[in-house]
């Protein structure tokens, strides 16, 4: 790691789905791990579903700022109830299957986002490096996730999502599928741009 770099980890702002819709996530992710082998293993407490709202990376010493930057914008932009509209399947970029669970983009969801993003416009910046995530090996489209996230996925472009896995998943459920925002977090980012480990989390006000 280079000098300029100590202290620097790559985050995520996200919303994190209620316990029902976390868990069904999860099942999911385990099917796709028995059928595909994904390198994405989804659980509770250590790679947790979540819809990213902005990325980027950090100084440490910022992220009592961030949140309570997290505080007031769950105060001022509250979003509580999110849908989930159905299932994408989409060539990742080895050239096999990554799926996705849709999330209605609601003009609530898009101002919370936008919010987001301008508010940690000064704490962010994009010379990222395999060291600021939180495992071991990143791949090279998750370092550039998240050096060209404003670009390639902010304000008009902004697509909210869970992701599932790799592979194509499949359900009988039925959407759309209404569920619950249970907390607005500041994660540290792993590989593929899992959430590893809440460092900020804002629950009452969200």
């Amino acid at each position: 790691m280079k000098d300029s770099d100590a202290g620097r980890i790559a985050v995520d702002v996200a919303l994190l789905p209620d316990q029902a819709m976390t868990r069904w996530v999860v099942e999911i992710n385990r099917e796709l791990v028995r059928q595909y082998g994904s390198e994405i293993v989804l659980s509770e407490e250590t790679c947790l579903p979540h819809v990213s709202l902005a990325m980027g990376c950090t100084d440490e010493r910022d992220i009592d700022s961030i949140r309570e930057m997290l505080q007031r914008l769950a105060r001022e932009t509250p979003v509580r109830r999110l849908n989930a509209t159905g299932i994408l399947v989409s060539v990742n970029s080895h050239g096999g299957y990554t799926s996705l669970l849709e999330i209605e983009r609601t003009d609530e969801l898009q101002a919370l986002h936008e919010a987001a993003t301008r508010e940690l416009e000064p704490f962010f910046s994009r010379d990222v490096t395999e060291a600021m995530f939180a495992d071991d090996t990143v791949a090279e489209s998750t370092l550039e996730w998240t050096r060209d996230y404003p670009q390639k996925a902010a304000f008009e472009r902004f697509s909210p999502h869970i992701t599932l896995g790799h592979g194509k998943a499949q359900t009988d459920a039925r959407f759309p599928i209404p569920f619950t925002a249970s907390q607005l977090v500041l994660c540290h980012v792993g590989n593929y741009g899992t959430c590893r480990k809440v460092l900020v989390s804002v629950r009452d006000d969200v």
